[in-house]
């Protein structure tokens, strides 16, 4: 039998507190308080053209092409266009916090880190047998097999077997350190000999290392993270009394 239910908002922070979420909650309102504060002490202020294209840039980050979808979107998240618009206004505030705290900050921080930045294309098998692993390798190095076929023959996942091993673009964090040791200092394209972890012998091949140019995408992205660090320590030096 369908019934109506009404829900208050002490059920909604009990059952946020039941699912154990309540830490991440108050942690996402610190750091609107503090983005807002910041930006207040700074005379940081939004302009209504400046929202517009905030709102535009939410909107295509959620691919809500059509004021249908955005409604719909809405609508899903109990959110009013006043609360859209407060949405807008923290993310812009931001956007300009982190420009007003770190700009000049950015180059020497990319100088500093460019090997974090830099990016390589590779493809990888992985296998149980460190001599097959070696007899592969050999074999490579002398054309008598493409890594494809190996690919084809030694990949167990389907999806990573059609595309031939293909890793797509990945930076110095996404491989241990040993593989990134071997695979950041190669001369691509390169076979690498294989590689032996916990997870079994990596025969890795090498395609590309894309040297990494600071460029406006690259410099927002390191905006965020500088303002993401400054944003935790502010919470580690923050007393929070929460009254519930």
């Amino acid at each position: 039998m369908i019934k109506n239910f009404i829900l208050s908002p002490d059920d909604i922070i009990y059952q946020i507190k039941l699912s154990c979420q309540l830490p991440d909650i108050i942690e996402a309102i610190m750091i609107r308080k503090i983005i807002a504060d910041a930006a207040a002490q700074a005379g940081i202020k939004v302009e209504k053209s400046e929202l517009q294209q905030a709102a535009d840039d939410i909107r295509l980050a959620r691919n809500l092409v059509k004021a249908k979808d955005t409604g719909a979107w809405l609508e899903k998240h109990y959110l009013s266009l006043n609360d859209f618009k407060e949405l807008a206004e923290i993310y812009l505030l931001s956007v300009k916090l982190a420009n007003y705290l770190f700009a000049e900050q950015v180059e020497p921080f990319f100088i500093e880190h460019r090997l974090n930045y830099t990016a390589t294309v590779t493809y990888e098998v992985v296998l149980d047998d460190q001599d097959l692993a070696l007899e592969l390798f050999y074999a490579l190095q002398k054309n008598e097999i493409c890594f494809q076929d190996i690919a084809h023959k030694y990949i167990q996942e389907p999806e990573l077997r059609r595309v031939g091993g293909y890793c797509g673009i990945r930076y110095r964090s996404n491989f241990s350190p040993q593989i990134a040791a071997c695979v950041f200092t190669a001369h691509p394209p390169q076979i690498l000999k294989p590689i032996v972890t916990h997870k079994g012998v990596h025969l890795i091949w090498v395609e590309e290392i894309i040297q990494p140019q600071l460029n406006e995408p690259l410099r927002c992205q390191i905006l965020a993270d500088l303002l993401s660090a400054w944003l935790k320590q502010q919470l580690e030096e923050a007393k929070i009394v929460v009254q519930i």
